[in-house]
């Protein structure tokens, strides 16, 4: 997929696609960090996933032509392929693997969605917000020694809509992790500095 559509570069900041519109183009996202993010029944914008280099960007609507499920932003500098839905799927015709492959990773999508909403019932804010840590450092982190850096900007409001909690109260719980070490904040930045010992609160036995 690499060969197909055409290259494009999105500065920071910039909408890729927005919910709702009826654009079916796919990115396959070459480098760079964007974040997905719907409206609630409230009329606020709540973050619902983060995408980067090596993943798929509006697959769902390139496979079943309805409109944009989520708004698409750049968290900075991103390049990318887009490829229209009819090299798509033409694409997903033609290579079985690459049509095994997407369909695997909208499964994963749609399961950590409802994973998500499984997993956090009954948690309190603290072991969500360490999850949504622990997820993002596993699957995006840089390794530095005993945990991972975190090198793209989210937002205490973007992070309270992952944890699913008010905005003060996962500003004491990042507060917390500071304390007590697991995590540091920089510019832009979440430094993960012990992996296991934020696996053991995210994931108590």
């Amino acid at each position: 997929m690499l060969r197909m559509g055409t290259g494009v570069r999105y500065p920071a900041e910039r909408v890729l696609m927005r919910e709702s519109e009826t654009t079916t183009f796919v990115l396959v996202l070459l480098a760079g960090v964007v974040k997905a993010t719907g409206l609630t029944g409230e009329g606020r914008d709540a973050l619902l996933a983060v995408r980067m280099g090596g993943d798929l960007v509006g697959e769902f609507a390139g496979v079943d032509g309805r409109p944009r499920s989520a708004t698409v932003t750049a968290c900075g500098p991103v390049t990318a392929r887009s490829v229209t839905r009819g090299e798509f799927l033409d694409c997903l015709r033609r290579e079985p693997e690459i049509a095994l492959a997407v369909n695997a990773a909208i499964i994963t999508k749609l399961r950590d969605a409802n994973d998500r909403r499984v997993d956090f019932a009954g948690c309190d804010v603290a072991t969500r917000l360490a999850r949504v840590l622990h997820q993002i450092a596993m699957a995006y982190g840089e390794p530095s020694g005993a945990g991972a850096l975190i090198r793209w900007p989210i937002t205490q409001p973007e992070l309270a809509s992952l944890a699913g909690a008010a905005e003060p109260t996962v500003h004491r719980a990042l507060r917390r992790l500071r304390e007590i070490r697991v995590i540091s904040t920089g510019y832009r930045s979440v430094k993960v500095e012990d992996l296991a010992r934020l696996g053991a609160i995210a994931y108590p036995r």
